[in-house]
C-alpha cells in the first residue's frame, strides 16, 4: 500500500481577509440605503436589489465562516479537517438566492396587479450608488473567485447585484420619461430568472462534491489508459475518485503488476503518482500494489447488499 499527499494550496485565506471583511461592510452599508430608497421612492426592483446586497453580505460571511474554518488543522475528529465547510458555504448561499428570488416573483406578480406609484429619481440616483458599491466588491472578490467554489458564489451574488442595479437604473430612467411604472415588477422577474440560472450551476457543483462525485473534467478511462501504458502494470482496477473540496482531489486504487520485488514497486509507484499529479492534478494519491488477488478487475468496484 502505498500513499500520496500533495497538498494544493490554491487559496490563500490570509491574504484575502481584509477584501472579504471590506465587502461584507460595503453591502451592509448599501443595503440600509436601498431599503430606505425602495421604501421612499415605492420600487420594488429597488428593494429586491437591496435585498440581493443583504444576501450578498451574508453569504460573504458565510464564506469568510467556512474559509476560516478550511485553514484549521486535521485532527483525530476531522482527519480531513474541515474543508468540507466552504462547499456547504457555496451551496447555502445558492440555495438561498433562489428561495428569495421565488419570493420576488410573487410580489412582482401582486405589483402587476396593483401598479403603484414610484419616484424614478430616487430609485436610480440609489441604484447608481448600489451599482458602483458592487463594482468595487467585485473587483475585490474576482480574483479569488477563480480558486474558491465558495468565493465564486458570494461573486455571483455580486454580479447579480449589478446586473440588477444596472436593470434599476434603466428602468428608473423609463419611468420618468415615458411613466410605464409595470417595468418595475418586469425587471424583478428578470433579475431573479438569470440569478437563479448562476445559482443553480453552483448548487449542482456544490451537491456533486458532497455526494462523493469524481471530478466532471477527469475521465477515469483515460486515468486507466495512461496508468496502464506502464510495462510493469497488468491493470488498474477498483478505482474511487472523488472531491473532499475544491482543487482537493482524491484517488484511490488497486494496481495489479507483474511479478516484482517489494523495492521495484516503489519506483513504480513515484512515476505512477507522478503522472497521476502532472496530467491529471490529482494530489492525494493511494495505491494498492498486488500480483493477480482480486478476481474481480472492473474499473469501478461494484457493491453488492
Amino acid at each position: 500500500m502505498a500513499h500520496n499527499h500533495q497538498h494544493n494550496h490554491s487559496y490563500n485565506f490570509e491574504s484575502a481577509k481584509g477584501r472579504l471583511l471590506f465587502t461584507i461592510v460595503l453591502n451592509f452599508v448599501i443595503t440600509i440605503a436601498q431599503i430606505i430608497g425602495g421604501i421612499i421612492s415605492g420600487s420594488l426592483a429597488l428593494i429586491s436589489d437591496a435585498l440581493h446586497n443583504f444576501s450578498d453580505a451574508i453569504s460573504i460571511v458565510v464564506s469568510y465562516i467556512a474559509l476560516k474554518l478550511k485553514s484549521k488543522q486535521n485532527s483525530y475528529k476531522h482527519t480531513f479537517g474541515l474543508k468540507r465547510a466552504e462547499i456547504l458555504a457555496a451551496l447555502l448561499n445558492s440555495a438561498t438566492m433562489i428561495v428569495i428570488c421565488l419570493y420576488l416573483f410573487y410580489e412582482a406578480a401582486l405589483r402587476f396587479l396593483e401598479p403603484g406609484e414610484i419616484d424614478a429619481g430616487i430609485m436610480s440616483v440609489v441604484a447608481v450608488v448600489g451599482l458602483i458599491a458592487n463594482l468595487i466588491a467585485m473587483l475585490l472578490l474576482r480574483r479569488d473567485s477563480k480558486t474558491s467554489m465558495n468565493i465564486r458564489s458570494a461573486y455571483l451574488h455580486l454580479l447579480g447585484d449589478t446586473v440588477s442595479s444596472v436593470a434599476v437604473i434603466t428602468g428608473g430612467v423609463a419611468i420618468a420619461i415615458w411613466n410605464i411604472n409595470w417595468i418595475d415588477p418586469l425587471l424583478t422577474i428578470l433579475i431573479g430568472v438569470y440569478i437563479i440560472k448562476e445559482s443553480y450551476v453552483i448548487l449542482q457543483e456544490a451537491i456533486h462534491v458532497l455526494m462523493e462525485g469524481a471530478p466532471t473534467n477527469i475521465p477515469i478511462e483515460e486515468i486507466q489508459k495512461e496508468v496502464e501504458k506502464f510495462e510493469e502494470v497488468e491493470n488498474i482496477h477498483h478505482i474511487h475518485l472523488w472531491m473532499v473540496g475544491d482543487g482537493d482531489i482524491h484517488l484511490e486504487a488497486h494496481v495489479n503488476v507483474n511479478d516484482m520485488k517489494i523495492s521495484e514497486s516503489d519506483s513504480l509507484r513515484h512515476r505512477i503518482e507522478k503522472l497521476l499529479h502532472d496530467k491529471f492534478r490529482i494530489h492525494h494519491i493511494t495505491l494498492q500494489f498486488e500480483c493477480n488477488q482480486c478476481h474481480d478487475v472492473g474499473l469501478i468496484k461494484q457493491h453488492t447488499l
